[in-house]
């Protein structure tokens, strides 16, 4: 990273390192953060955090849960880097630090991103080559950020995959959208299925531009008199063909014999 040759490895007092503004997550589950306090008690600090000066303060870098559990395990003081880098420079490192280690949700590192795009104000493309990501890879994040307050909370709550919220952005209609994700949270779908759901969902539209057109009971008895005439034209050639038919409230089964055929002895 172009930070590496300004680092500087120090102790500083937990007390003195004041939260990075820019950091991207915003939830740190409690019981992963007991955890992590057990295992620094038992084994130390690993791995430093790294902090900023500004105006004689301490700002946090990376490393906000490794500090949080210092402070959870009453630690008092902690190996730092101080890094030598700007306010700007803070949210790209506190970014990368918790996309290497998978520690955002994908909403978290989506609005991580919209909000570096913004405070750069570069395209994609340039955004995309600074963190190191590919376009579509940063462009397919920033897209989930489409999606309302309420459904991404819902698909993190029910653990619902990055695929899950990508494929729930074919629906624009968002009241259509909130209905299938009520479905496939309330059947468990996995992806395929999900997928699949959503296609027929909105396969009208994709194909003919408006809704499927809608067949009523007159429509349906032409198909039946069309299977009776193909029994009546077989019976005027000499085939003993006939139907049954049997109807429910719920469909109409219409079975057809047609009786194999005697050679004819000459």
């Amino acid at each position: 990273m172009f930070f590496k040759d300004r680092l500087k490895l120090m102790k500083l007092p937990t007390a003195k390192i004041q939260p990075n503004p820019s950091q991207p997550r915003k939830v740190f589950q409690e019981d992963e953060l007991k955890s992590l306090a057990q295992s620094i008690v038992e084994n130390g600090l690993l791995q430093p955090v790294t902090v900023r000066r500004e105006n004689g303060v301490y700002y946090l870098v990376a490393g906000e849960r490794r500090l949080r559990a210092c402070k959870l395990a009453g630690i008092k003081e902690i190996p730092a880097i101080l890094a030598d880098c700007e306010p700007e420079d803070s949210a790209v490192l506190a970014l990368l630090e918790n996309v290497q280690r998978r520690d955002l949700q994908m909403f978290e590192q989506a609005a991580a991103i919209a909000s570096l795009l913004r405070e750069w104000n570069i395209t994609q493309e340039e955004a995309a080559r600074r963190l190191g990501m590919s376009q579509s890879y940063l462009a397919n994040k920033v897209r989930l950020l489409k999606l309302s307050a309420e459904e991404q909370n819902e698909i993190i709550e029910n653990k619902l995959t990055e695929r899950h919220a990508r494929a729930l952005l074919r629906i624009d209609d968002i009241e259509v959208r909130r209905r299938i994700l009520r479905v496939v949270i309330a059947r468990n779908l996995n992806v395929s299925q999900t997928e699949a759901l959503i296609a027929e969902s909105i396969k009208p539209k994709e194909i003919t531009g408006k809704a499927r057109r809608t067949f009523v009971a007159k429509d349906i008895r032409v198909f039946i008199n069309t299977i009776d005439h193909a029994v009546d034209v077989m019976k005027t050639a000499g085939i003993q063909a006939h139907t049954e038919k049997k109807e429910t409230e719920d469909y109409i089964e219409c079975t057809v014999r047609i009786p194999k055929l005697t050679r004819v002895q000459v």
